[in-house]
């Protein structure tokens, strides 16, 4: 992840009014609102959100105030623009540095900035971002936060209200596709099915219990295909038996192993 502050020397020289944050491998902006910023100090297109109350900008619009920011690529000239700057294709992030994030709308501009230095100013906002997402049956998700919060959200809701989630309404297979927006800024499925981190920690119903005590569950737990024939003293023909007759049932299974659960497995010696 690459960060920069949002600078606008005519508001002030010393504070920051927000932060960019470009992760490189998705190509993904998402820029943080300072919440000393007002919405008379905000910069072009991130006056609304803080007249919303909200300081997070979404991967779509801060791609946006980025692009009112760089050459656009229906510019005429931009091949011999590329050129003059050493650029072989059209980047978005390359032109952006190259500006220095001016634009002729404001006074605002970028400056480099240490990843430790945002996670210092915004600690408590990063510590309600996601860490991870697992989805579950009847459209609940568990979502783990970076402060270390476990959640469990109900999505049903939120896909009988919202038409763009049609796709996985009645579809747990897509469903079950879940991921983790860079720098935990939300779920998604693809790149246009998003809720932010925010709204899923409203949403979201606490666990009292800690990442820690399923990383420990886990470890106690699950156990693989060896493991278990090593517990009834069988081969692993014969744990394949049991599979078939439905005497015995693998949480996971890979190309060349599976996974069972412990407690199973242990049942099945009082047979």
């Amino acid at each position: 992840m690459k960060a920069f502050a949002i600078k606008d020397d005519t508001v002030s020289k010393s504070r920051e009014l927000a932060y960019l944050l470009y992760y490189e491998m998705p190509r993904m902006f998402f820029i943080e609102i300072s919440e000393q910023t007002t919405e008379w100090e905000a910069p072009l297109l991130l006056s609304s959100f803080v007249k919303d109350g909200k300081y997070t900008v979404d991967a779509y619009w801060s791609r946006k105030w980025v692009q009112q920011r760089i050459v656009p690529p229906d510019r005429q000239n931009l091949g011999e623009i590329l050129r003059k700057n050493g650029l072989k294709e059209y980047d978005e992030f390359s032109l952006l540095e190259l500006s220095g994030g001016k634009c002729a709308q404001d006074e605002c501009y970028i400056e480099p900035v240490s990843e430790d230095e945002v996670y210092e100013k915004m600690q408590d906002r990063f510590g309600k971002k996601v860490k991870n997402a697992v989805p579950l049956e009847n459209y609940d998700i568990l979502l783990f936060f970076e402060n270390d919060m476990v959640k469990k959200c109900s999505l049903t809701e939120t896909l009988s209200e919202k038409k763009d989630f049609l796709p996985l309404r009645n579809n747990p297979d897509v469903f079950d596709r879940v991921k983790v927006l860079p720098g935990g800024q939300g779920i998604c499925w693809g790149e246009t099915l998003t809720i932010s981190n925010e709204e899923l920690y409203q949403m979201g119903e606490q666990i009292p219990l800690t990442p820690d005590d399923f990383n420990i569950y886990i470890e106690h737990e699950v156990i693989s295909t060896a493991e278990a024939a090593e517990r009834l003293n069988c081969t692993r023909q014969n744990i394949e038996d049991l599979i078939r007759r439905n005497k015995l049932h693998p949480v996971k299974t890979m190309l060349k192993s599976k996974l069972f659960l412990n407690s199973e497995v242990e049942r099945r010696k009082w047979k």
